[in-house]
């Protein structure tokens, strides 16, 4: 029986999320009739370029930018949410309830915060929003990173910043199991729509093997009802690297208004 490594690291919060994702994966090894290798000491950039991966799911960003052309996208995740469907979903550009401030436009000059400098949802999505707004290359006063949306959230309810974007599927998340963690937030704007976060596989992978992971994860999901509710999770499409070419051309956009980086 061989051995691979298979995590679903992008959305683990709330717990019932983790869990879920676990019995999936699960599931997918029974059907694969594979093993799973452990894959704790390896950092997330590491886990996406494994020799040893089978299975995991990264952001867009890094899909088209680090990991281009050193994976292969196994498909998309179709989830339906208010926010998120038909394999596209979109950032929530955030502040606090009772912040004055209505349009994104009065928040120039004030504080942003992002998850991390490589993200689509959290950094890209909200550059492009923020280009034509932006003065002299710059929209904020300053700009901090939190390391991860829910941390972003944080920033906002303690008052460390004023605006964020946030991965309406992981909001979706929060809202209906940990609605403390968006308690006393509002939506300023939406963000443009990308596709959703990509899972991929090795880069030597034949296109047979996609095309076998792909439907023993639709499978699998099929098989387990409950975990697909609890995910929002209606299947797995197909996905190449042209649904993601719009990632760079929102980057392209920024970039020809001078605002190339979000600060």
């Amino acid at each position: 029986m061989s051995q691979h490594q298979i995590e679903l690291l992008m959305y683990t919060a709330p717990e019932r999320i983790r869990a879920a994702n676990e019995r999936w994966i699960s599931r997918i090894l029974e059907n694969l009739d594979v093993t799973r290798l452990c894959a704790e000491k390896l950092s997330l950039p590491e886990l996406w370029l494994s020799p040893d991966l089978l299975l995991t799911q990264t952001c867009g960003y890094p899909l088209m930018t680090a990991l281009r052309g050193k994976v292969r996208i196994i498909g998309r995740p179709r989830y339906e949410f208010s926010d998120a469907s038909a394999g596209s979903h979109c950032s929530l550009i955030l502040c606090r309830a009772d912040d004055p401030r209505k349009t994104l436009v009065d928040f120039r000059n004030s504080r942003g915060v992002i998850n991390s400098e490589d993200s689509n949802s959290g950094m890209n999505l909200l550059r492009q929003r923020l280009a034509p707004l932006q003065q002299g290359g710059r929209f904020f006063a300053s700009v901090g990173i939190s390391g991860g949306h829910r941390e972003s959230l944080r920033w906002l309810r303690e008052g460390r910043a004023d605006l964020a974007a946030v991965d309406s599927v992981t909001y979706a998340y929060l809202a209906q199991h940990a609605p403390k963690e968006i308690s006393g937030l509002r939506t300023v704007v939406r963000s443009a729509f990308s596709p959703t976060l990509p899972f991929i596989t090795v880069a030597s992978a034949s296109d047979a093997q996609i095309e076998q992971l792909r439907e023993v994860m639709n499978r699998s999901l099929a098989e387990l009802t409950d975990v697909a509710q609890t995910l929002g999770l209606a299947e797995v499409l197909p996905a190449s690297e042209s649904d993601y070419q719009v990632l760079l051309d929102y980057q392209r956009e920024a970039e020809a208004l001078g605002y190339g980086r979000l600060r």
